[in-house]
Order: structure tokens, then sequence, then C-alpha cells
């Protein structure tokens, strides 16, 4: 499903405009992207799941293409954990 999509569905189901579902969507995205920002950003959204953010280990590597070992920065990264109750809807439609 694209961007669009969603903003047709959101605008039909809320009974607003595409413009303003559109601002909703952004809006929704901005604030979850905003708490991962944050020291302890976790975002929990109750029968979808859990945004937070992931501390990464320095590691080592090796290079693919030359099989030489390389290092790895550490870092952070976004995780998202669905919750059990997506889980249980995505397994029913299949």
């Amino acid at each position: 499903m694209r961007t669009s999509e969603v903003v047709d569905l959101v605008a039909q189901e809320a009974c607003i405009t595409k413009k303003a579902a559109s601002v909703a969507i952004k809006t929704v995205v901005k604030a979850i992207q905003d708490s991962l920002k944050t020291k302890d950003g976790v975002i929990r959204i109750p029968d979808l799941g859990t945004f937070k953010v992931l501390e990464r280990k320095e590691r080592m590597g090796t290079n693919p293409k030359t099989g030489a070992k390389i290092k790895i920065p550490g870092g952070k990264a976004p995780k998202f954990s669905a919750s059990s109750t997506l889980k249980k809807i995505v397994a029913q439609g299949g």
C-alpha cells in the first residue's frame, strides 16, 4: 500500500479531506521520528507495536569482495517490534 492509498483510506474513514489526512499522517510520522531522537526514544502504539532505538556495538566483519577483516563502527539504529495483536492479524490474513 502506498502513502496515497493510506491517505485516501484515512480521509474516507475519518470523514476528512485528503489534505487533512495527509497532514495527520505526516504529523504521526514526525512524532515517531522526534521521539526516537530523544535519549530513551521509545514510542508504543497499542495494537501496532513499539518503535525504539538500539545501540549497536563496534564489531569486526569481513569485506565480501576481498576477504579482508574490517572494523564495523557501532551506532544507533531504529527497531520496530510488532504487537501481539498485529502478529495475530497478519497470521490470520495469510
